[in-house]
């Protein structure tokens, strides 16, 4: 897998990740980012901005890594560990931009696990990694084949299920204590009929002006935040 960027750099080094290759651009100057590849004794490879620029279809900042494609976690993994206490599950979640994004907010907000399916959803990819400023990498993400059936499991293991829709309860007024488990549903559709279906508490997010829908990146940095506020 190919990533790039300056912080998902410094975060791959800070995890000790494997790297299998590095590419550099010819006028690279990052004098801390050198020290860390010679530190590795990993030879760099120089290339010319043209060159860089047919590797990766994003701003690159003159450096690009190859490593070890992301290693996800199973639902039995963080169904056996008590100290998982708050989890977001997206529910199809398309845009590497937003993945990446939520991705971050968890991580900054300190949400312990993220579920998503492992179809009809974007994956981790060099476009997440590089919004999530390599966040991704300190975050637990569990793939799962079939949401619904997860819920079920959830809720054996005393989870609250919360989801997220324009016509519920006002998110201020729901209990937030316990187990959690926060749904943010795909950016066009929401979530499914089957997931609503399966929550316990719907959380509406209040709209004042005229537009009467959030990014889902957006919505979910509200509720995740939310969410951990009322638990400290």
């Amino acid at each position: 897998m190919l990533v790039y960027g300056k912080n998902v750099t410094y975060e791959i080094f800070k995890k000790n990740l494997k790297i299998r290759k590095i590419y550099l651009q010819d006028n690279f100057n990052d004098k801390n980012i050198i020290s860390l590849i010679e530190n590795k004794k990993i030879n760099a490879k120089i290339m010319s901005k043209h060159q860089m620029d047919d590797l990766i279809d994003g701003l690159h900042q003159g450096i690009i890594l190859d490593i070890e494609n992301y290693k996800y976690l199973e639902l039995a993994d963080i169904l056996k560990d008590d100290e998982i206490t708050s989890i977001v599950m997206l529910d199809h979640i398309e845009d590497p931009h937003n993945f990446g994004a939520i991705i971050r907010t968890c991580e900054a907000a300190g949400i312990d696990a993220i579920i998503i399916p492992n179809n009809r959803q974007v994956l981790v990819n060099s476009t997440v990694i590089k919004t999530s400023v390599g966040t991704v990498f300190n975050t637990k993400i569990i793939t799962v084949s079939n949401l619904a059936n997860t819920i079920d499991k959830l809720k054996e293991n005393n989870y609250w299920i919360i989801g997220t829709d324009m016509d519920g309860t006002n998110y201020k007024n729901i209990n937030y204590d316990g187990k959690t488990v926060l749904i943010i549903g795909n950016e066009g559709k929401g979530m499914s009929k089957l997931i609503r279906k399966k929550c316990d508490f719907i959380a509406e997010i209040p709209m004042f002006g005229q537009v009467n829908s959030l990014n889902a990146s957006v919505a979910a940095g509200i509720m995740i935040y939310e969410v951990v506020s009322n638990r400290k």
